[in-house]
């Protein structure tokens, strides 16, 4: 099994799990065992779906002004979990391939493993969410033939990215590539460089 069979069939999990309740206050209930690569990637994923239904409640143009503002702080925290999320799986792969000596010609990759697999647990949701719109029974057909269309490039998505990752993976361990992981370093969840935070002390 490559990496992203690994992922994709774990980030499928993840969302059917959330769908059971379909509520952004679910519990979460990771079945992987903490510290393991699989633990963070049904996390990855939980996130990332709750987060996108939060991103639909957030849309209510009925949305009471202060339930939208603690939403969108929620989402705030959400995207940092996100990121914290994304630099720890790239520090797995970092370890992971230690002790490989790239060759003399490697080169580095316009981004890390893990911010591209974070590409595919968002693709994931896409392909749930496009597949229930297909399924509809209260859409006209021009809507159902329009989003099969989608759904279809979405799978050719999944398939493209899915191979490029598990090449980037396997150029990374002989020495054909490099990576690093680089903090992303935000500046608006931090007190000490937000202006609008560190001007009210």
């Amino acid at each position: 099994m490559t990496f992203t069979e690994k992922a994709n069939s774990i980030f499928e999990q993840a969302i059917r799990d959330y769908h059971l309740t379909d509520n952004v206050d679910t519990q979460i209930h990771n079945p992987y065992k903490t510290g393991e690569i699989e633990y963070d990637l049904y996390m990855k994923n939980w996130i990332d779906t709750v987060q996108w239904h939060l991103e639909d409640i957030v849309r209510d143009p009925q949305i009471d002004p202060i339930d939208a503002l603690q939403l969108k702080r929620r989402i705030d925290k959400s995207n940092q979990d996100r990121t914290d999320l994304v630099e720890r799986i790239d520090s797995y792969f970092y370890m992971l391939y230690s002790e490989v000596k790239s060759k003399a010609d490697a080169t580095i990759n316009t981004e890390s493993p893990a911010w591209a697999v974070d590409r595919l647990s968002i693709l994931a949701l896409k392909i749930y969410h496009m597949k229930e719109q297909v399924e509809r029974k209260d859409a006209d057909a021009s809507h159902i033939a329009l989003c099969q269309e989608k759904l279809n490039v979405l799978y050719e998505q999944k398939k493209d990215l899915s191979a490029a990752i598990d090449q980037l993976l396997d150029d990374i361990e002989n020495g054909k590539k490099y990576m690093k992981v680089y903090k992303q370093m935000k500046m608006y969840n931090d007190p000490s460089t937000n202006p609008i935070l560190y001007g009210k002390k």
